[in-house]
């Protein structure tokens, strides 16, 4: 097996491993139970005959309840080795039998890991023909039974599984599983039981994959012509569904002995097919690729299908981050439309205001406005806050409400829209996502204070020239600070066409007027964009902390792309299938 075929193996059983499909979305559970069967194909046949194509052939015994494997088998090997009788289902664990030669082929994990080995001879074996009943019929087997056995010849082995229609669920994926590793499947059912519907769906899944298959049609009455026209018929129907099976063979029924095992002479067909498979180097080695070249091309089926899944997942995961970054966005939309309409300027804030400045007669002139603003912060009296003080406090808390109040209406919002899918509900799943978080609103009022100070900041800044100072000290930092905040509360782009209308524009007006006489109209227009934009990032970051329990949630489900991953993959094992018909 060259590099490059090692890395589109491994890399396709990685991507798979890494898969995780969390949304509770249309076919996530059956992509998640292909996931599972891709990577036993992988683990159990794919990867270790690439790695051995001269190990022995593994033919599985398979076939429906009671339709005669484990008598076959024991006929076979020419002596009992699996059990047979009336008991459902009657074998619980799998047996491999082999030549001693080749045992190092199979008492390791070169194939199908997952399952334990017990060796025949080497302890007490409760599965043994013989043994009493176990919980084998409720249970999957977890191991597989290893005969070494002379009449098995040296390059192949059989593989004796369970029902593929067995009353246990457990037994049934069992039996997919080694018939998925398998490189010639051995189908075995009877005269009166071969047209039975769960065969043949396994069977038209062998054809899909293109497993090479041989069929064995026990039990056929031994009347004239009985052996024929059943022949004839299940051919008929293998053509009709498109199987193509290698070699079909006839069992008669035959009265067992007291051992429970048929008479040489009934499989005499099918031991010598076996007995010159194992001599044909070249035939083992064509029905290896062939199987090997289906199993990847099915691999390829799967790893499309999954690639599928996994982009609904991420389409899944995209609406719902879509949903919670709208729910948000809107809320810091509705934050600036209150910020620039004028409605922060009115009741509480605009008395406060008009305690700093009057508005009444400020269209006078200007150095009017400025003695008035002067004369009325300088009436603040002992025992009550200044009046740009209150102000301040009035715009700070105005401002605190909204941020909180539309924060609040974006995560009920958000946490509506995810609700009303089975995805967003599986997410929100055990938390109210729409709760304030504890601490939330103090959380704010720092942050808004903070932005505050940034404003007192610039405007000390702005007024260390010595033209301005005097009038900046004269009127005080704290109320230039305000007029700057209402100028930044009134508009996103200073004062827009029409503001000059009502009481919170004619509140910004003056704002500005007072600031314009103090530091001129460029220098105001500097400040006030200096001091939206400080305040656009402090809102960005509030409003972005309270959508993030949402998405949070969304970044734990892991990185999206896997379906562009398994995508590549599908297309690199179809190319592998492809090299692999050429080499044969």
């Amino acid at each position: 097996m060259t590099d490059r075929t090692t890395e589109v193996l491994d890399t396709f059983a990685a991507h798979l491993r890494a898969l995780e499909l969390p949304l509770p979305v249309d076919g996530a559970e059956q992509a998640r139970a292909e996931t599972g069967a891709a990577l036993s194909q992988l683990d159990d046949h794919v990867i270790p005959r690439l790695e051995s194509l001269d190990a022995p052939l593994l033919v599985v015994i398979g076939g429906s309840t009671g339709a005669g494997k484990s008598t076959l088998v024991n006929a076979l090997v020419g002596h009992p080795v699996s059990r047979s009788g009336a008991i459902r289902p009657t074998t619980r664990r799998p047996v491999l039998l082999h030549h001693p030669a080749e045992e190092p082929w199979f008492a390791g994990t070169r194939i199908l890991p997952g399952l334990a080995r017990v060796h025949a001879g080497r302890g007490r074996d409760p599965e043994a023909p013989g043994a009493g009943d176990t919980t084998g019929d409720v249970d999957p087997a977890t191991s597989l039974a290893l005969h070494g056995e002379e009449r098995i010849p040296q390059g192949l082995a059989l593989l004796d599984a369970p029902d593929i229609d067995s009353v246990a669920a457990g037994n049934r994926e069992l039996a997919r599983q080694l018939l998925r590793a398998a490189d010639l499947w051995l189908f075995v059912t009877t005269a009166n039981r071969y047209a039975d519907a769960v065969p043949w769906e396994v069977l038209r899944t062998a054809a899909e994959r293109d497993v090479t298959v041989d069929v064995v049609m026990n039990r056929i009455p031994p009347l004239e012509g009985v052996a024929e026209e059943l022949a004839e018929d299940l051919r008929g129907m293998l053509a009709r569904q498109g199987i193509e099976v290698e070699r079909l063979f006839l069992v008669p029924e035959t009265e067992l002995d007291d051992e429970g095992m048929l008479p040489p002479a009934a499989i005499t067909e099918l031991h010598g097919h076996l007995e010159a498979l194992a001599a044909d180097g070249e035939a083992r080695r064509r029905i290896v690729r062939r199987t090997l070249a289906g199993a990847l091309d099915g691999l390829v089926v799967s790893a499309r299908e999954i690639a599928e899944h996994a982009a609904a997942q991420d389409a899944a995961r995209q609406q719902l981050r879509d949903q919670a970054v709208t729910a948000f966005s809107g809320a810091r939309d509705r934050i600036d439309d209150a910020l620039g309409d004028g409605s922060l300027l009115r009741g509480e804030v605009l008395a406060r205001w008009q305690d700093v400045v009057g508005t009444g007669e400020f269209f006078r002139g200007v150095e009017t406005l400025v003695t008035r603003a002067r004369d009325r912060i300088g009436q603040a009296l002992s025992g009550k806050p200044a009046p740009a003080v209150a102000a301040e406090q009035a715009l700070g808390t105005g401002l605190v409400h909204v941020v909180i109040d539309e924060t609040a209406r974006g995560a009920e919002r958000a946490d509506a829209a995810w609700r009303a899918t089975p995805a967003g509900r599986h997410l929100a799943e055990g938390s109210d996502l729409a709760r304030l978080p504890d601490g939330y609103a103090e959380e704010v009022s720092a942050e808004i204070r903070a932005w505050q100070g940034d404003v007192l900041e610039l405007v000390r800044a702005e007024g260390a020239d010595r033209r301005t100072r005097a009038r900046l000290l004269s009127l005080g930092v704290n109320a230039v600070g305000v007029a700057l905040m209402v100028v930044v509360f009134a508009s996103t782009a200073f004062l827009p066409t029409g503001l000059e209308v009502g009481a919170g524009a004619a509140t910004a007006v003056v704002g500005q007027k007072l600031l314009e006489t103090i530091f001129g109209d460029e220098a105001v227009r500097r400040m006030a964009a200096t001091a939206r934009e400080s305040l656009t990032t402090r809102l960005d970051t509030l409003v972005a902390g309270r959508s993030g329990p949402f998405l949070d949630r969304l970044a734990a489900l892991g990185e999206p792309g896997a379906a562009a991953q398994l995508a590549a993959d599908a297309e690199a094992l179809a190319q592998l299938a492809h090299d692999i018909r050429e080499d044969g």
